[in-house]
């Protein structure tokens, strides 16, 4: 029996897809499903939940909860992690603290000074579980869903060297979308997708032989289309390539779209037309951190009433990594890895998401050779905060933080130096409960 360990299960919308993807594969229907997480109460609802799901679908899975971080990954043949932490009390540091300062974050939870904040409260809870795996179960495969997704893999790969993949759906989302907005089946297309997460790039979108751009160029000059995702087709004309995360995230990756709290609420949310596309008005209004806190109430409601069980697996890769690995079926996925030769312009170990194929051997990448130059210089924007996250979280190095912080480029947009480091320094107080390695030591 596979046993599958879920870090983070509280997360109960999204333990509900991952766990139900795992019991709709043939291969995985006698596994044990071992449910981790620090809130017995949301546990306790994840472990109902699954267990529901195993008698609707009739399986001979078993499911395990404990709030023993050491007994859920032991002897586990995979690992899953989709926690947050620091929760929503911490987030809200992450948004409110630089919206003080004039940084108009959209989500905070991959780049911008929400991102580092992040990022630093999660590599040593990734590490941690990197050693209990060295003693408990030394063949597992972590497959991390934690954001932010490069700063994480990255800083696990450097303080672990443990086997691993990041996963996201960012890349099948955008290909669908693409799809539909060319009129062709998403089944239909093919695609090379290189660069780093949430701000990798569709080099090739094909379907046949067929280069679909030009049909993807004529679709974006539709009024809904441009309404939907306007900051995405606005580099996608100035740049030449798609790139895969939505037009709300991608706005705080780049210095260009949110550099005054004005410019975001009278020239970028009037651009949006979809209505489930107003990033810009929750990272204005605080209304994202409201949202999460809303969605979260609702989700526990929701979760409590009858449901019926999945009857299709979702486009998540993680039960179709595990599925080929136990099978020796190979796949195809984006993966986030680390970048040993993979993309030439890109720093040698930084956290990539490159074509992956998957089978009994694991999670191999595919080498891409040179990025076009100027989306691995975009690129390397990100990944140059990336790499002093991943500093910082080994030494805890406190200028390592601000350092991070000075060459974001969305708070470097916004803000002088000495109020990037007051900023900085005020987060680093703030979170001092999930940050004492970076507070200062009494003399």
């Amino acid at each position: 029996m596979t046993k599958i360990t879920l870090i983070g299960a509280g997360s109960v919308v999204f333990a509900r897809i991952l766990i139900g993807d795992i019991l709709l594969t043939p291969a995985l229907r006698d596994c044990t499903v071992a449910l981790m997480d620090i809130d017995p109460s949301r546990l306790e609802r994840a472990r109902q939940i699954i267990d529901l799901m195993i008698t609707q679908l009739g399986v001979p899975a078993q499911v395990q909860a404990t709030l023993d971080r050491r007994e859920a990954v032991r002897g586990a043949d995979f690992v899953i992690t989709t926690f947050q932490q620091g929760g929503l009390d911490a987030y809200a540091l992450d948004i409110e603290i630089p919206k003080k300062y004039g940084v108009e974050q959209c989500v905070g939870d991959t780049l911008g000074p929400g991102g580092i904040m992040r990022a630093l409260r999660s590599i040593p809870v990734l590490v941690g579980i990197g050693q209990e795996l060295d003693e408990l179960a030394p063949d597992a495969l972590l497959l991390n869903y934690s954001n932010p997704m490069a700063a994480n893999c990255w800083g696990y790969h450097v303080l672990t060297g443990r086997p691993h993949v990041g996963l996201c759906h960012s890349v099948q989302g955008t290909s669908a979308m693409l799809a539909e907005w060319v009129g062709v089946p998403k089944d239909d297309v093919t695609y090379k997708v290189a660069g780093i997460n949430h701000q990798a790039w569709f080099l090739e979108f094909r379907r046949g032989h067929a280069d679909l751009y030009p049909r993807v160029r004529a679709a974006v000059q539709q009024p809904d289309i441009r309404g939907s995702e306007p900051v995405r087709i606005a580099m996608f004309e100035h740049f030449g390539y798609f790139v895969t995360e939505s037009s709300g995230h991608n706005s705080e990756y780049l210095p260009y779209f949110r550099k005054t709290a004005a410019m975001v609420a009278n020239e970028l949310v009037p651009q949006f037309t979809t209505p489930s596309t107003h990033w810009y008005g929750w990272g204005r209004t605080g209304g994202c951190l409201q949202f999460c806190i809303d969605r979260q109430a609702e989700t526990f409601r929701a979760d409590q009433e009858d449901q019926p069980p999945p009857s299709a697996r979702s486009e998540e890769y993680g039960a179709r990594i595990i599925e080929a690995m136990v099978t020796h079926q190979p796949i195809r996925i984006n993966g986030n890895v680390p970048n040993h030769g993979l993309i030439d312009n890109l720093p040698e170990g930084c956290c990539v998401e490159v074509p992956c194929l998957v089978d009994g051997n694991g999670i191999q990448p595919t080498r891409i050779g040179r990025l076009p130059a100027h989306l691995a210089g975009l690129n390397r924007t990100n990944v140059n905060v990336q790499e002093l996250i991943v500093e910082a979280a080994r030494t805890g190095d406190r200028d390592a933080v601000h350092h991070a912080a000075q060459l974001d480029p969305l708070t470097a947009a916004a803000c002088t130096l000495p109020q990037i480091h007051a900023m900085v320094e005020e987060l680093l107080e703030a979170e001092a409960y999930w940050l004492p390695q970076f507070q200062p030591q009494p003399v």
